[in-house]
């Protein structure tokens, strides 16, 4: 990566590190993924947990539920079934991998992929605290799975892949771990075709989910080149003008 990608990489570190810690330290929530840089008052109604129906909120911890910083409910849209392997992209505090395990049950594994130690540490906790077993906390980069290639059924992921500096690898490694069949059930944000990057930078900030959020278009083009069929994403609530949150799928060809 050059320079100025790593210092990005950094400052969404630095970001969700930060959002962790207000969490541990305080018992109160890190704020949500844009933060009030795009959404103001309303982040709350737009991002984290109240996101999620009531039914799933009760099997959480409170910790587990200030740490959501998500724009949707991924393990909603992948429609998890018994025995898969998930993997979720970017877990942070755990809240979708931990309910991806208890929904794929025993016979199911599930991933959780983070580059950050300490959203890493608040997850296993959430985890143990959850009696969840099946679940598994990485280290690592989005762009760079540390799985097998062909060795997942689902791959979810919640307002994370706009915070990459390098989306093309990931999709392309989606498209790597996927089994054949395997599907995408994503929630990100993507801004509408007519906006350009820097009109997408003036809407907030990249740690803040806003200046890196790909266009449908090119997210649709990407995911396509990434060898991924049946490709839809669809907005369901405006974040800021002209972006939105929505839900992105897509599959494996068998």
């Amino acid at each position: 990566m050059g320079d100025s990608a790593t210092a990005t990489r950094e400052d969404v570190r630095r970001t969700y590190a930060a959002s962790a810690r207000a969490v541990d330290a305080t018992g109160g929530g890190g704020g949500g993924c844009c933060g009030p840089d795009c959404c103001g008052e309303t982040t709350e109604a737009l991002f984290g947990s109240g996101l999620y129906a009531a039914a799933d909120r009760e099997q959480l911890s409170e910790a587990t539920l200030l740490a959501s910083l998500g724009c949707g409910n991924p393990t909603a849209v992948a429609e998890l079934r018994a025995g898969e392997t998930v993997l979720d992209l970017g877990s942070g505090g755990g809240i979708d991998a931990i309910l991806s395990a208890r929904r794929v049950g025993p016979s199911g594994t599930v991933y959780g992929l983070d580059m950050t130690d300490e959203m890493l540490a608040l997850a296993r906790r959430n985890a143990a605290e959850a009696g969840v077993e099946n679940v598994h906390f990485l280290r690592g980069h989005i762009e760079d799975v540390p799985l097998a290639t062909e060795s997942v059924d689902v791959v979810i992921s919640n307002c994370v892949i706009n915070l990459s500096v390098d989306k093309t690898a990931v999709l392309a490694e989606i498209g790597r771990v996927l089994k054949p069949g395997g599907r995408v059930g994503v929630s990100d944000i993507v801004a509408e075709d007519r906006l350009s990057p820097g009109a997408r930078a003036e809407r907030g900030s990249w740690a803040g989910c806003i200046a890196g959020a790909l266009a449908r278009s090119e997210y649709e083009e990407r995911l396509r080149a990434a060898g991924l069929e049946d490709v839809a994403v669809t907005f369901t609530h405006e974040v800021a003008d002209g972006l939105h949150a929505a839900i992105v799928r897509a599959r494996k060809p068998t």
